[in-house]
């Protein structure tokens, strides 16, 4: 059987981290797998958001996998397009996500907002409007 193309982001997090729970109560996401360190905490969880899978992973010296923490910043910002995009935002902001910019139709058809999850990941909640 081959392997269809996707696309598998992996979101990197800093030691020591425990609690995914933001992605489950924000997006809705299904934590597919875990892998755990001696000490209970997350080296890698494989989550599903509508069947668009994702990996959180512990940051990785060896190959500079660094957390938006760490960096001080983040150098990508993960799109996600849904059907209500007010919802999902606001239920975002519940869960623990700083806004950024309040959702907003644009004149390039998006409507859009974004919010900075508690790992300091950058999420723009998105639909394309018709």
């Amino acid at each position: 059987m081959t392997q269809k193309t996707t696309f598998v982001p992996q979101l990197i997090i800093g030691h020591g981290v425990t609690d995914i729970s933001f992605y489950t109560e924000a997006f809705g996401a299904k934590e597919l797998q875990r892998w755990s360190n001696d000490d209970g905490s997350i080296h890698v969880a494989e989550l599903e958001i509508d069947g668009a899978m994702f990996h959180l992973h512990e940051e990785v010296t060896r190959n500079n996998s660094i957390s938006p923490a760490s960096a001080s910043g983040t150098t990508v910002i993960v799109g996600l397009m849904v059907d209500d995009v007010h919802a999902v935002f606001d239920r975002a902001v519940a869960a623990g996500a700083k806004a950024i910019s309040p959702v907003t139709d644009y004149d390039y058809r998006y409507r859009q907002g974004d919010v900075m999850d508690p790992f300091g990941h950058h999420w723009l909640i998105e639909k394309i409007l018709k």
